[in-house]
């Protein structure tokens, strides 16, 4: 298979869906004539043209809401936001309109729409532009949250999106845009909460998603030289949870830390122990941990950052601890 940037398998994704469906449209800040921020969106607009891959004001709230009406009126836009941090200007019309529209009509109107952009840190871009936004969507009902890991489940993920008649956060990392993977060049879509088991293993479960796996791979790469196995899970989606593949592994290796890139209160990780200790109990040998984000704002100095984010010491140190392992 082809070997492209992570920034490239969403642009296939997009520009794959948009030439089979006309009804698909692209909107953001800098996304046509600047050709996206990040490059995503590069050649897009000398293809479709501009009435199909917009540039936007300065205005999150209002272009969500134009897309929200036009969603509800038949078209299928992907709104992309430059960050999500700037997501929280728009969040009335993706909370209050796009997630609830479809219970509130009664099944009269779906909202076919995807938000993408980045989320989390990206290095030194202090509190307000480096904050982890998957655990607050995934906590409301009527939306849809992707998380992908390579350039592989991202365009096979970004595909089922668009393509999926409710409305979807799709959220990519400023710090992966580059990452190179296998895409193959035929069609292929990626079906929307199911995790995926990276690394098969017997001793501890690690469960992970977004660019924060590869931290996880790489600490399991370490404990892999010490004798521990770790079986590694991608969860892709957290919103659909895949529970029964993280519980079965769990019934498999008997421990369970899961390491994610947000605040400890209210995280992914808290529902998952909450639901592995509910319905796996009597496998765990050990409590399960969590590697999270220290509770702070992120700071700006790199060193504080380090400090502050899950990190390949951390995890190590969390899995020795559910193996009973002390130096």
């Amino acid at each position: 298979m082809r070997l492209i940037e992570f920034r490239e398998a969403l642009r296939e994704a997009m520009s794959e869906e948009m030439r089979r469906d006309e009804k698909i449209f692209l909107m953001g800040e800098e996304v046509a004539e600047y050709n996206g921020a990040y490059k995503v969106s590069k050649g897009m607009l000398a293809e479709f043209g501009p009435k199909r891959v917009i540039d936007t004001p300065i205005a999150e709230l209002g272009f969500a809401g134009i897309a929200v009406g036009a969603a509800s009126n038949g078209l299928r836009p992907i709104v992309e936001f430059m960050t999500f941090n700037f997501s929280l200007v728009a969040i009335d019309q993706v909370i209050n309109s796009a997630a609830k529209m479809y219970s509130m009509s009664g099944g009269q109107y779906n909202v076919p729409i995807v938000f993408r952009g980045p989320t989390a840190s990206a290095g030194m871009l202090s509190s307000q532009h480096s904050q982890a936004f998957e655990n607050w969507y995934a906590n409301c009902p009527g939306l849809k949250v992707i998380v992908p890991s390579n350039p592989y489940d991202a365009k096979g993920l970004l595909k089922s999106a668009i393509r999926d008649n409710d409305p979807v956060i799709f959220m990519e990392s400023e710090q992966m845009y580059g990452d190179k993977g296998e895409v193959p060049e035929e069609e292929y879509l990626i079906p929307i909460g199911k995790a995926d088991i990276k690394k098969q293993g017997t001793d501890v479960t690690i469960v992970s998603f977004g660019k924060i796996l590869k931290v996880a791979l790489a600490a399991a790469t370490e404990l892999e030289k010490e004798g521990i196995n770790v079986e590694l899970i991608d969860l892709r989606t957290v919103r659909p949870i895949d529970y029964e593949t993280v519980i079965n592994s769990v019934k498999k290796t008997n421990r369970l830390v899961v390491v994610e890139e947000a605040w400890p209160l209210a995280s992914i990780s808290s529902e998952i122990a909450f639901k592995v200790q509910k319905d796996a109990f009597d496998y765990l040998d050990a409590p399960v941990l969590r590697v999270t984000t220290a509770d702070t704002p992120l700071p700006y100095a790199p060193t504080l950052i380090e400090a502050s984010l899950p990190n390949v010491a951390k995890v190590i140190k969390a899995v020795k601890e559910v193996m009973y392992v002390t130096k």
